[in-house]
């Protein structure tokens, strides 16, 4: 079989495999909305004014990312027109990275492009310099992605401390704006850089209420909004905001310790489901091992293609919904 003909063969298994994880993607995607439409209409009601201010420039002073007129603006202009460009851009601000989204995206396109041109000219098939080109790209998306996640879910285990100090803070006589420095003072990174930096904000000029509320668009926790809520209500219409903050924090720990039995109650689920997704594919390698000429079959007869296909994409959506299953909100 001549190289060409290899490659074309490759093509032709893997636009099926393809097609099936998009598929089985885009059947997740359509599943984790319909879950989430009541935590995206609450979210919309907390956000209020912050979800028109979000079409303006954003009112950090600290962090604003000057680039040139010249490569950068071009940069600028080009992918910043892609539409995932300003979620990438929250999940960089959320994992507390100091990059630019669209030079992030244009230096690993350049990257990739550059490593998969090497691959080509090292006689490697196409199909390899798109796997290299892919993973050059994805990579780093999940890595911020990864950190996103885990950088949230520390400050949200931060938050009843957090509310408890500045409320006694605030029982002391202290102001708003002392107590949010003192949380920048007292309390670990991640709370302690967000809260610095509204305080820092507020100390450039800006209103502390509109860098409360960039706060809450940067991190877009719901705990964070429901603070955030509380403390411009108060500020309008008066009240114990000492009393409120120590309602919110009681609120928040108990759904953690609700949340962690949740996770214990689901734990066996959760592993059930990764053990029938392996299962398959550890079997189709012990076969591959044992008889390769039977199991070749799957990526050489064009029926055997099909049913590889089709078996890849039945084992996503498997897993997609026993995690829909275990994902209970709380």
């Amino acid at each position: 079989m001549t190289p060409l003909l290899a490659e074309i063969n490759l093509l032709q298994l893997g636009l099926p495999l393809v097609g099936s994880v998009l598929l089985s993607y885009g059947i997740y995607q359509v599943v984790i909305e319909t879950r989430k439409g009541e935590h995206k209409r609450v979210l919309d009601r907390l956000r209020g004014e912050t979800a028109r201010a979000k079409k303006k420039e954003s009112i950090s002073i600290l962090k604003r990312d000057h680039l040139s007129e010249d490569a950068g603006a071009m940069i600028q202009r080009t992918f910043g027109k892609l539409a995932f460009i300003p979620r990438l851009q929250t999940m960089l601000d959320q994992a507390n990275l100091a990059w630019s989204a669209p030079k992030m995206l244009a230096n690993l396109f350049a990257a990739g492009m550059i490593m998969a041109a090497g691959v080509i000219l090292m006689d490697f098939s196409v199909l390899a310099a798109i796997g290299i080109f892919a993973t050059i790209i994805m990579l780093p998306i999940f890595y911020v992605s990864f950190r996103r996640k885990s950088r949230m879910k520390k400050l949200v285990n931060q938050l009843p401390d957090v509310f408890e100090m500045m409320s006694q803070a605030l029982r002391a006589g202290h102001s708003l704006a002392s107590a949010i420095h003192l949380i920048h003072e007292q309390m670990p990174d991640p709370i302690s850089t967000e809260f610095g930096r509204v305080f820092h904000e507020q100390n450039l000029g800006l209103k502390i209420e509109d860098a409360l509320l960039a706060m809450a668009d940067r991190v877009d926790s719901l705990d964070v909004r429901m603070f955030v809520t509380a403390v411009l209500i108060q500020r309008t219409t008066g009240g114990d905001l000492a009393e409120i903050l120590d309602k919110i924090g009681g609120v928040i720990r108990g759904r953690i310790e609700l949340f962690g039995q949740v996770q214990s109650l689901t734990s066996e689920g959760r592993l059930s489901g990764w053990v029938l997704f392996a299962l398959p594919i550890i079997v189709f390698g012990a076969t591959v091992k044992l008889n390769y000429g039977y199991a070749s079959m799957l990526w050489t007869h064009p029926s055997g293609k099909v049913l590889l296909a089709i078996a890849i994409g039945m084992q996503l959506m498997g897993l997609a919904m026993i995690r829909w299953i275990v994902n209970i909100k709380v």
